[in-house]
């Protein structure tokens, strides 16, 4: 079976060529660093099997990320056939990886993508392969035109590339180096690319790159481009369109409206999700599930009775499941909604918004797509960390994903929040979301400026146009998720709602109790309770609750649903009051409620999530995540008890002198302590770098 490598620029439809040619489903994107390792699948072509490997994007052959690093060493370590994708209307920066593939020798099919839409170039493809030395194929990857040419062109034998700018490059340098005479260590060399030289046990990099001149990188970039656009001038006819130009980003880039357009995106995102379309959708799904349910149960009661295995398949199977599975079209509903903003072109501009902002916490634009996919799902979400150029910021990145609330959260908020605010919880959930990313920030900062500090990043990122996602595309999201959500709620969540029935069911002697007093689960919560007695909810129930929320966070909505002997269904538990002190879960106030929904927000994240922290990071930094998320879950859920417990007895106006107050105090401890460390600077000091000037 032949190999084919896929290489191309972030964002020139790699993967959806990879999707097209093996009718795969891969997740694609229009940003940086949605692929971020090689995956491979087959394809057959005239009764010949292939296998295709997708790589990550790259814009050159010196890796700057981990990501890059990937898709280059697989490059260098075969002398495959690699299909390189170009879009048309980025050949001018496109070219330059194609021609970086040309220098290394590579046997190279250029497929020029998106033929059929509105180009900035119009192409002679003839003239081009005749000037690169290489077969170019027009192609629309989405459409899947021109794949069966692109199929032909992967058999024909390799052309000789024709690259007259190298003639340019002093070969006379390599004579006083110790390397070989291979032109391509003079090209490297030229690059000034350390990690090749050091992936070929070359330590004395210092002394290499003496040998060439000083502006050697830029010279090489100079020729290539020059280059570039002389073949462009020659085989193409450029026209009057502008490439990802909109005039929308007059105002989705004003730096007085981006912010509230973003945020009012976002509020009607939420308000559609979880009440409006997503409140309708999930009573008409509840009603379903009753009706289902209710005769499913009827048999079995009238065969067995209202034994201990009816109990366990009416509470722990049918009611806590059922209870999360309620909550599937809010789940479709978001994700349907962040697939609308990723096709569109619209998060490139967050990403562009967002990088002033986060650079000065360390972290860079890239950052955002990674946090935004974490208000999906944080396991995900962790994994696309590796895009970061720097190691520190991948660690921080991966480290802030769990505090963006991710979709299995979503229960808990409509539930919970629901039972005691009604209509006001739109509010309550936009404070979560928000608070979600005030913390991750405030921590990432903290890191930045004490054990994780960033080394300033690159950021290459290019406006695509503004795109409707088409339908089928939408539906392939939608149901990658929906299988990925029910497969969990019938495999994760069932086996551990029947754990939690069991614990909670039987006693340590393993007699069967119907209250849930004297069981293990009980014995178990009251032990770690008195912890949790300062947020506000010191009860066992809760807290056990909580446990079972570290293997999937919509088993803490299940736990309670069985916990207090509901039926399927989330407007039930909303509607039957059942969070109040008659019930075995049941909260004292709206200060704990408040409390309790802080803690989930914050606290450590699901089993599949830890898992991949500890892929992506390590042990040491899983465990600080863990343990900082704890600390930084209890303090804050604290502080929002107390402040809101103080509105509740106090009233508003008191209460909000009182944080006045505390917040001035300490923003004067902040002056006064910014003063004191300034006099101990002299005038000529005070713009000083020297560290230990600053100490005398």
């Amino acid at each position: 079976m032949t190999e084919i490598l896929l290489v191309g620029n972030p964002n020139s439809g790699k993967t959806t060529l990879f999707n097209s040619l093996t009718r795969s489903n891969e997740h694609v994107g229009n940003w940086h660093g949605v692929t971020v390792d090689t995956k491979a699948k087959t394809f057959f072509a005239d009764g010949e099997e292939y296998s295709l490997v997708d790589t990550p994007g790259i814009y050159s052959l010196c890796p700057l990320s981990f990501e890059e690093e990937v898709a280059v060493k697989t490059i260098f370590e075969s002398d495959r056939k690699i299909i390189n994708i170009c879009d048309q209307n980025n050949l001018q920066r496109n070219l330059y990886l194609t021609l970086c593939l040309l220098e290394k020798g590579c046997d190279v099919v250029l497929a020029v993508n998106e033929i059929d839409k509105k180009p900035i170039y119009k192409i002679d493809y003839k003239k081009l392969s005749e000037r690169l030395g290489v077969f170019v194929i027009g192609i629309n990857a989405e459409k899947k035109i021109g794949l069966d040419d692109l199929k032909k062109a992967l058999k024909k034998p390799k052309k000789l590339s024709k690259l007259p700018y190298l003639k340019d490059l002093d070969d006379n340098l390599l004579k006083g180096t110790n390397l070989n005479k291979d032109f391509y260590n003079l090209i490297k060399l030229y690059e000034r690319d350390e990690k090749f030289f050091l992936n070929n046990g070359k330590t004395e990099i210092g002394t290499l790159f003496n040998s060439v001149p000083k502006d050697s990188t830029q010279h090489l970039a100079k020729l290539r481009f020059d280059f570039i656009e002389t073949v462009l001038n020659d085989c193409t006819k450029r026209t009057d369109k502008v490439y990802g130009q909109s005039k929308f980003d007059k105002f989705i880039l004003n730096k007085w409206l981006c912010f509230p357009i973003f945020l009012s995106i976002m509020a009607g995102i939420f308000y559609l999700t979880f009440f409006s379309l997503g409140a309708f959708l999930s009573g008409i799904l509840e009603s379903c599930l009753g009706l289902f349910t209710n005769s499913v149960l009827g048999v079995v009661e009238g065969a067995i009775g209202k034994t201990w295995l009816y109990e366990l398949l009416s509470t722990a199977v049918f009611g806590g499941v059922g209870t999360v599975l309620s909550f599937l079209p809010q789940v479709v509903l978001l994700f349907f909604f962040l697939s609308i903003l990723e096709d569109s072109g619209y998060l490139s501009r967050i990403a562009f918004i967002f990088e002033d902002i986060l650079g000065k916490i360390g972290l860079s634009g890239k950052s955002v797509y990674t946090l935004l996919m974490g208000f999906g799902c944080s396991t995900t979400a962790i994994m696309t960390a590796r895009n970061m150029d720097d190691k520190n910021a991948k660690i921080k990145t991966a480290i802030l994903c769990p505090y963006m609330s991710c979709s299995a959260k979503i229960p808990i908020y409509t539930v919970i929040g629901g039972a005691f605010f009604g209509a006001s919880n739109i509010l309550v959930i936009l404070g979560l979301y928000f608070l979600g990313v005030v913390v991750a920030l405030a921590i990432s900062k903290l890191l930045d400026v004490t054990v994780l500090k960033s080394k300033k990043q690159s950021f290459i990122l290019e406006f695509p146009p503004y795109r409707m996602t088409s339908p089928k595309r939408v539906g392939k999201i939608l149901w990658k998720n929906v299988k990925e959500f029910l497969i969990r709620v019938g495999s994760v969540m069932i086996a551990m709602n029947i754990i939690i029935w069991v614990l909670s069911s039987f006693s340590f002697s393993f007699s069967y109790i119907t209250d849930g007093h004297g069981s293990m689960l009980e014995t178990i919560g009251k032990f770690i309770t008195p912890l949790f007695a300062p947020l506000g909810f010191n009860n066992w129930a809760i807290v056990a609750s909580l446990v079972a929320g570290l293997v999937a966070k919509e088993v803490v909505v299940s736990s309670i649903a069985m916990f207090n002997g509901i039926d399927v269904g989330a407007n039930k538990l909303i509607s039957n009051s059942i969070l109040l002190s008659s019930s075995l879960v049941f909260f004292k106030s709206k200060a704990s409620v408040l409390a309790f929904l802080v803690f989930c927000l914050l606290y450590t994240p699901c089993v599949a999530s830890i898992s991949m922290l500890l892929q992506e990071i390590g042990r040491k930094w899983t465990t600080i995540s863990i343990v900082l998320q704890l600390i930084t879950a209890y303090i804050v859920a604290l502080i929002v008890y107390n402040v809101a417990f103080a509105f509740e007895i106090f009233g508003f106006v008191k209460s909000f002198s009182i944080v006045l107050i505390v917040l001035a105090f300490v923003f004067a401890v902040v002056f006064i302590a910014k003063k004191i460390k300034h006099k101990k600077m002299c005038g000529n000091c005070q713009n000083c770098t020297n560290k230990s000037c600053h100490k005398k």
